[in-house]
């Protein structure tokens, strides 16, 4: 069973990805900021991580940088309610970029896509 960890300020969109994620089979880890984020990469290994942009003290675009110069293996989905940092270059290193809705269920299938490709790559 694949490990996801979720990091976002907002704990009700924490609680309903880590539901529709445990729903769709996966484990997962939540995390309230970037910083504790960063530190459950380090500590609990996770798969995968959705990172939100927007959250106070580090976003998520820093959280990317620092995830990445740690171990560039970990996939990254970046999940926000703003389209427009689509177009900064500094997030285009994620594995996938996920605009916030209600349905969550492009968010699902980002992180099944993401995963089924890092272990195709693996074989």
């Amino acid at each position: 069973m694949s490990k996801v960890l979720i990091v976002d300020d907002e704990p009700h969109l924490r609680l309903l990805y880590e539901t529709e994620l445990r729903r769709a089979g996966y484990e997962t880890l939540t995390a309230g900021t970037a910083a504790q984020g960063l530190e459950y990469v380090q500590t609990m290994k996770p798969d995968l991580v959705i990172l939100d942009i927007r959250m106070p003290g580090m976003d998520g675009i820093e959280a990317l940088q620092h995830i990445l110069d740690r171990d560039n293996r970990v996939p990254v989905i970046l999940n926000t309610a703003f389209s427009s940092y689509r177009d900064n270059y500094l997030t285009w290193a994620a594995d996938a970029y996920v605009t916030k809705s209600a349905d969550v269920t492009q968010l699902v299938e980002a992180v099944r896509e993401v995963l089924d490709s890092r272990l195709a790559s693996r074989s």
